[in-house]
């Protein structure tokens, strides 16, 4: 895919790896339309991008009314990438949570994303070259203990990826499902931090997740993209053999309960 002169519609702009894609996609001519809560922080964002043409857009994307509001400003627009990079996680145990936090990681990780394609997706079939970028996770392949809700928002947003995917499959819309590992941002509480070096799992920095984005975008014909040795080969590992993965993720449950409670 080209990307100059793209107009690429990104969700959750202001976190740690939706900064960095921000840049990144600037970078290569990309014009953007940035959302997230926070007008401070997108109008400190925008200030920060290459390019002109840029358009920052407050809202609140779990409200029905502001995802309209939204589409018409990208109506008159026009885009050609939808990317949902907007989620929260929390490190819990399942019993700890609460209903309103299930339900909100729900809706924010997985029903959002998927409103998101419904409502735009007219917007993106008329385009000669165009994609929905649906950004999961490594725990969207691999169940782990303490994410339990995180990885099912995570599984589901890759399952719809793929069946949406299918469903295009004679249109022009390419539909990606990226998926980072574990990510150097403030999305990750102070608790998950330090789990992550216990357990002395690899950590990636948002620019370097933000350049493989970028290099699977101007791919020919982007697919699923998952990022990090060897959890890329646990993701094959965990389809194939899951009995084993269990074993090996077994020896950290300690570690795990100790920081989730």
């Amino acid at each position: 895919m080209n990307l100059s002169r793209k107009t690429a519609l990104l969700t959750g702009a202001t976190g740690g790896i939706g900064n960095a894609i921000a840049k990144a996609l600037a970078d290569e001519g990309v014009s953007l339309i940035l959302t997230a809560r926070n007008g401070d922080k997108l109008t400190a964002l925008e200030s920060q991008l290459d390019g002109t043409g840029h358009l920052i857009h407050s809202c609140d994307l779990t409200k029905a009314e502001d995802r309209k509001v939204l589409q018409r400003v990208c109506a008159e627009r026009g885009i050609d990438l939808l990317i949902n990079n907007a989620g929260i996680n929390h490190l819990a145990l399942l019993e700890k949570m609460s209903d309103s936090e299930l339900a909100v990681m729900i809706e924010t990780n997985l029903t959002v994303p998927m409103l998101l394609c419904r409502d735009f997706l007219p917007l993106l079939v008329d385009r000669p070259e165009s994609a929905i970028v649906n950004i999961g996770s490594i725990l969207g392949s691999i169940g782990y203990a303490g994410s339990v809700t995180y990885c099912a928002t995570k599984f589901g947003l890759r399952g719809f990826s793929e069946a949406l995917r299918r469903e295009l499959a004679d249109r022009s819309v390419q539909v990606v499902y990226f998926s980072p590992r574990a990510t150097a941002t403030s999305f990750n509480s102070s608790k998950m931090v330090a789990m992550n070096e216990a357990l002395g799992t690899a950590v990636d920095s948002a620019e370097w997740v933000a350049e493989e984005f970028i290099n699977t975008l101007k791919q020919k014909n982007p697919h699923n993209r998952y990022l990090g040795w060897p959890e890329k080969f646990f993701v094959r590992l965990n389809g194939l053999l899951p009995k084993l993965v269990d074993k090996a993720l077994f020896k950290q449950l300690p570690i795990i309960r100790r920081f989730a409670e």
